[in-house]
Parts: C-alpha cells; sequence; structure tokens
C-alpha cells in the first residue's frame, strides 16, 4: 500500500519509513510538521495516512488538527494517529469523524512491530484500531440512559473492548481463552443488540459496532 507520514523527529520518521518498506509498503512520501502533511496527503491520495500528534510549532495537537482538516477535505481517508501519551480527547475527536478507517495508537505499541503492522493492515482496509489503553479508559465510562450499549453482557463488554483494538476473532479467542465458536457467537449476540443488520458488510458491521460502543459512552 501507499503510505503518507508525518513525525517531526527524524529519528523516528526514517524509522518508520524503513520498517514499513521493509513490511511491502511504498512509503510516497515522508514530512516533518502538520500542513505539509495534509498537503502531501490531499495531494497523492494514500492509502493510508499516518501522523505523530505532537508537531512543531507547539508541540501540542497539530498532528491531531491535521488529521480532522484531511478528514473534512477527504472524508475518506485512512488515518493512523501515534501519539506519546493517551489523550481520550483525540479518540473522541476522530471518532466524531467517520466510521471506517481510523486508528490511535501510543508511539510504544510501534516497538511491536507485528502488531503495529497489523494495526496499519487493519485500518487502511477500513477498520477501527484503538490503542488498548485508550480502549480501557473509554470503557470505564457509562453508557447512555436506553442506549443499545447497556444492553451488553460483562462478557461481550469484553469482546467488544477487545474488537476495537482492532483484534481478529482468533486473536480475541486466545486472549479470553475460549473457542472461535463462542467469540463468533458473542459478536452475532452484540451486532444483534446494537441492532446492526445482518445484511450488512461483516467487515463494515464490525467498525460499525465498535464505532457506536465507544461513540455512546459519555463521561460518568
Amino acid at each position: 500500500m501507499k503510505i503518507v507520514l508525518a513525525d517531526d523527529s527524524v529519528l523516528l520518521r526514517e524509522g518508520l519509513q524503513l520498517l514499513l518498506t521493509e513490511a511491502g509498503h511504498e512509503v510516497v512520501d515522508a514530512v516533518g510538521d502538520g500542513p505539509r502533511w495534509v498537503d502531501a496527503v490531499l495531494d497523492r491520495r494514500p492509502d493510508l495516512a499516518l501522523v505523530d500528534v505532537r508537531m512543531p510549532p507547539t508541540h501540542t495537537d497539530e498532528g491531531l488538527r491535521a488529521a480532522l482538516a484531511v478528514r473534512r477535505r477527504w472524508p475518506e481517508a485512512r488515518l493512523l494517529v501515534l501519539s506519546q501519551y493517551v489523550e481520550v480527547s483525540y479518540a473522541d475527536d476522530l471518532l466524531a469523524t467517520g466510521e471506517r478507517g481510523i486508528g490511535y495508537l501510543v508511539k510504544d505499541r510501534v516497538t511491536d512491530v507485528d502488531e503495529f503492522l497489523t494495526s496499519v493492515d487493519a485500518v487502511a482496509a477500513g477498520g477501527t484500531v484503538l490503542d488498548p489503553m485508550v480502549v480501557r479508559q473509554l470503557m470505564a465510562r457509562q453508557s447512555r440512559p436506553g442506549d443499545p450499549v447497556a444492553r451488553l453482557t460483562p462478557r461481550e463488554r469484553e469482546v467488544m473492548a477487545l474488537m476495537a483494538e482492532g483484534r481478529s476473532n482468533g486473536s480475541i479467542a486466545e486472549a479470553l481463552t475460549v473457542t472461535l465458536g463462542a467469540v463468533e457467537k458473542h459478536t452475532q449476540r452484540i451486532f444483534a443488540k446494537l441492532d446492526l443488520a445482518p445484511d450488512d458488510d461483516a467487515a463494515h458491521r464490525r467498525v460499525l459496532a465498535v464505532v457506536r460502543f465507544l461513540r455512546n459512552t459519555s463521561a460518568a
């Protein structure tokens, strides 16, 4: 796939470029600030746009604002945002931009190369991938009164949390020490409780379930 990335650290930028290239991807542009990243993404229309949250000049949320700017002008953009720290509000902002192709990971996650590359593939394919630390904080919130999320059992919420991390059914089964069939039954019940039609594309239903679950929570 073709990727445009941005990070103000030359070392990390070149490291990411090397990692992605060795995995068979093509990094078509690598820049060090938000405005140039926005221009490159909109010009090249890559399969995935990867950006660090904190970049010049203030090193606060320039990358996030750049990602939101891209989504406003190109709603179909697949965006993977990297952050040094967990900021749940960033995940909220990203989830508010649409249902497909959203990722938010803590930078430490990049050190697990296989997991990181799996996340890259998942977001590029239109999935939603959130860092486990972000998911835990979102899960700590309470669902709004009357929301379908309140129908989920504790086990179904566990399955949802792992789905939000971008895990496959097989990976969820391994994490929960249950059979693949059990996970599939849980996911079908989750889809039903969240009022997701069975005739929808299975992968899309999975994304919709995650986004609906995480959006329909509010601060306790």
